[in-house]
């Protein structure tokens, strides 16, 4: 009877064959009779297989059954990218998020980063804002100063002598090096903090290092030119960034000190990006590219471009010839007088 009902099963539709599934999640109400292979002619097995190729694809990814339509993909789409938006959250926090701190309807990356950031003591927040404002102040002034060094570089701008111009850049940086290194000493330091305080217990030299080595690594970019410094200082922020998320995991600090420290770094790299990208991009830096042989030359040029200044000398004048080796004619100065002659 299966050999004669073999074409009606191809030219079947589609859903009737809805019974048939690679998922391995059956419902007990839906479970198809169970029929030996032995029992079943050749060209019935090779057809259920071909309908477990066809009718089981589904997406390797989410688990769930292929896109049928357009809108069907958009969704899946959707699904997808908002669950790798709770799993970077969930990764930013250092996995220290639980189903009972986030309600089911707030897994997404806002849900999570709100649930995580309102753990966060209220002053701890505040001081950990106000302690960026410096930063952003001293790479704020940096912008605007490179842009005037570039300008006055060039020329453009006949009352501001670029190597004053460029001094005043070099300091900006310098200061904006100087407070970017007591900050990670300040960051590091907190660690002695928690191992003082034994909190999550005494873990004795590894958190002790941990704590110093920021210390002597924002120490150590001193030594070295603002930009280079502040290059530096990028890299020594992103990587205690990682060295706190493992931290965080290990339960060597409070469990949303990860996430607080992740956007606290945001802030002060991306003003070390703005100042390395303005600096670079308008004004030249001193010892940056810029030495004083080409400042020599700004300056000579820019004299060249003063109009004369005119005015009445006192006295008694005299016009000379010139030496030889000299590039003008005539001398014009002062005349020499008696008493003058017997001086020299």
């Amino acid at each position: 009877m299966l050999t004669t009902a073999l074409p009606a099963l191809r030219r079947a539709p589609v859903v009737f064959g809805r019974g048939i599934s690679t998922s391995s999640s059956f419902s007990p109400l839906a479970r198809t009779p169970f029929i030996p292979k032995s029992t079943l002619p050749r060209s019935t097995t090779y057809l259920l297989r071909n309908q477990l190729i066809v009718r089981g694809a589904a997406s390797s990814v989410s688990g769930r059954p292929g896109s049928q339509t357009v809108g069907h993909a958009a969704q899946n789409i959707r699904e997808e990218v908002g669950q790798s938006a709770a799993d970077l959250a969930k990764s930013i926090a250092g996995g220290n998020v639980f189903q009972d701190n986030v309600e089911p309807t707030q897994q997404t990356f806002l849900g999570i980063t709100n649930a995580v950031a309102h753990a966060v003591p209220q002053p701890y927040v505040i001081f950990g804002l106000a302690g960026g404002l410096p930063y952003l102040g001293t790479a704020g002034a940096t912008v605007y100063l490179a842009r005037q060094a570039g300008i006055a570089a060039q020329g453009l701008v006949p009352n501001i002598d670029p190597g004053v111009a460029i001094t005043i850049l070099d300091q900006a940086l310098n200061v904006q090096v100087t407070y970017g290194a007591v900050l990670l000493s300040f960051l590091g330091a907190l660690h002695w903090g928690f191992e003082f305080a034994g909190y999550g217990g005494n873990k004795y030299y590894p958190r002790l290092l941990l704590g110093a080595a920021p210390v002597v690594f924002g120490w150590s970019t001193l030594a070295l030119s603002p930009v280079n410094a502040l290059i530096a200082q990028w890299i020594g922020f992103t990587g205690l960034w990682w060295a706190d998320l493992r931290a965080t995991g290990a339960g060597w600090t409070p469990k949303w000190y990860s996430q607080y420290r992740f956007y606290l770094s945001i802030l002060v790299g991306t003003c070390i990006i703005g100042t390395l990208a303005a600096t670079s991009y308008w004004g030249p830096v001193g010892g940056h590219g810029m030495v004083s042989h080409d400042l020599n030359m700004i300056r000579a040029e820019r004299k060249q471009h003063q109009p004369e200044r005119e005015g009445t000398v006192p006295g008694d004048v005299e016009a000379l010839p010139a030496p030889e080796d000299a590039d003008k004619y005539v001398i014009v100065r002062k005349k020499e007088t008696e008493k003058n002659q017997e001086q020299q």
